[in-house]
This record gives C-alpha cells, structure tokens and sequence, in this order.
C-alpha cells in the first residue's frame, strides 16, 4: 500500500468506530490482529473481537462518543497518528458512575499494516487526567 492508501485505511478504521460498524472495524483489521496498550487496563488485545468488545465498553460509557484524527504520518508500514476522542460519560466506565461530565482527550497511536489491513496497534493516553475531566477525583471503594 502506498502511504496515502495506509492513511485511507485508518480513516475508514476512524469512520467505523464513530458509525458504530462493527463489520467495517472487522474489514479493516488484519486477521492476526492485537492491541499493546497499558492504559486501557490490558496490556494486549489478542484479536480483532476483543477491540470490538472494548469498544463496545467505551460507547456504552459514551453514548456520543466520537474519534477524530488530528495529525498522520505513514512510513513503510507503520502510520503514526494523533487522535482526540470527545464524548459525555452517561454510562458507567468499568467502576467508574456515569457522571454526565465531557470529556476531550488526545491520545497517540502507531498502526502497523500488514496484507492491506491494520494488523497491530500501539496506542496510550493519559488516563489521570481523563479521569479528572470526569470528575472521578478519587479511587472507587
């Protein structure tokens, strides 16, 4: 793929998550997909149902939750790119209540291409102050 078509297959992967199409997400992962990411409480997402279903978690907690690229760079087969996600939490967030609360958060995620298709992500944000926007200053009992 060339850099633009690499960055054409993260926008559809962006456009999926926001039309909630499951198929969509389906058709852009790589078959051998898996997620590396500490911030979202497991470190590795071994395939492409499981980011489905932790997806599915994130838009229940924000029901108009919406992803938006800011920035993209491609290189051989990795694409760099900058996200925000904005959403209000009327759901609850593992233990976290729904608060009602907006939330804007950027956070950096590096994609590896394989066979047409994303086949790896690395992606990390800053959960504290995500968590502070929420207005979940302290742990849960």
């Amino acid at each position: 793929m060339t850099a633009e078509e690499q960055k054409d297959l993260l926008r559809r992967f962006v456009d999926a998550m926001n039309q909630r199409d499951w198929r969509g997400i389906r058709n852009v992962l790589h078959p051998d997909f898996k997620r590396h990411s500490k911030a979202a409480g497991e470190a590795v997402i071994e395939e492409g149902e499981d980011l489905i279903h932790f997806l599915r978690g994130q838009f229940q907690a924000f029901s108009d939750g919406q992803e938006e690229i800011l920035d993209m760079i491609s290189e051989g087969d990795r694409v760099a790119v900058r996200h925000r996600f904005i959403g209000t939490q009327d759901g609850d967030l593992g233990p976290f209540p729904a608060t009602g609360r907006w939330l804007e958060s950027e956070y950096i995620a590096f994609y590896r291409i394989a066979e047409n298709r994303i086949a790896e992500s690395w992606a990390e944000w800053d959960n504290l102050s995500a968590l502070e926007q929420l207005g979940h200053d302290q742990q849960p009992s």
